[in-house]
């Protein structure tokens, strides 16, 4: 018996079969058999991608701008961790002393 690696489907990939699971020119069952994808999934992405829409007019922002902001959030959160870390290590190294 051999064990089957779960796939994993890229955001790109996930958009595409939604997009044409909401077109609504072929079935889910034709969809699934296109792009080999069981139909639970396409209908799972295809809600997932109309209750997400509304995301992408919100703020006014063009992408490139939210995802420079994610960034800067993320180094925020790095900085701001290894500020904890070097406190930490300093008050353990003074308990050394």
């Amino acid at each position: 018996m051999s064990k089957r690696s779960r796939r994993k489907f890229s955001a790109e990939f996930k958009a595409k079969v939604a997009l044409e699971a909401i077109k609504e020119v072929k079935t889910l069952q034709e969809l699934s058999t296109q792009f080999e994808v069981h139909p639970y999934l396409i209908s799972r992405w295809k809600q997932e991608f109309v209750q997400g829409a509304a995301k992408v007019f919100e703020g006014g922002l063009v992408s490139g701008e939210s995802d420079h902001e994610q960034e800067m959030d993320k180094l925020y959160k790095k900085i701001g961790q290894m500020q904890i870390d070097n406190d930490f290590l300093k008050k353990a190294y003074e308990k050394l002393k």
